[in-house]
């Protein structure tokens, strides 16, 4: 389940649930955890040498370097703001300010525990970011500098694991899913909505 790791062994009363704190979606860890797994169940590895590898995995794991998120964070800001608002003029910006929304976001959830608190901080950085740089003449429109800007921070992978898991008949990881996603959204809609109200 999407809140914890049940297992029993076949023939045993008793059951052990292990409750999931911190959830990611790391597509890598996941492809090296099936390979590990399959190298288990063809009895190449041992089961010592499994649990080494697992937590190996664990300890060090393989995430890309924060230049490349900024980047990514940079390159998904702009092109997104052509997409949706098709203002050339307004592209730089949202580079910048999708970066620096991303860098917001990323060491605020290094130091803090709940993910929806580092969104809004994000958020509303985002907001005065760009407030601040239609004032100054770098964008023409904050409205098509926020839409761009905020893509980064987005949670289409988790609305869509939601949709895909309810579809599925997973009718506890579905809506669970489903409400870590609204969480977030709405995380992101207060910060931009309290940095419009009040600036």
């Amino acid at each position: 389940m999407i809140t914890g790791i049940m297992m029993s062994v076949s023939g045993k009363q008793n059951a052990q649930i292990e409750p999931v704190r911190k959830r990611t979606f790391d597509l890598e860890k996941i492809s090296v955890v099936n390979d590990l797994s399959r190298q288990f169940a063809g009895h190449t590895i041992s089961l010592t040498e499994f649990q080494q590898a697992l937590i190996q995995l664990e300890l060090n794991p393989k995430y890309f370097p924060f230049w490349i998120q900024l980047l990514g964070a940079a390159l998904v800001s702009g092109p997104l703001e052509l997409v949706f608002r098709h203002s050339f003029a307004n592209f730089p910006i949202s580079c910048l300010i999708g970066a620096a929304g991303w860098t917001i976001f990323y060491w605020l959830n290094k130091w803090v525990k709940v993910r929806f608190l580092s969104e809004f901080a994000a958020a509303a950085g985002i907001g005065i970011l760009a407030i601040l740089a239609v004032r100054l003449n770098f964008g023409t429109n904050i409205d098509d500098v926020i839409i761009g800007s905020i893509m980064p921070l987005v949670p289409g992978v988790p609305i869509t694991n939601a949709v895909r898991d309810t579809l599925a008949g997973n009718l506890v990881s579905g809506p669970a899913r489903g409400v870590e996603a609204l969480m977030s959204a709405a995380a992101i809609g207060f910060g931009i909505a309290l940095v419009l109200r009040f600036m």
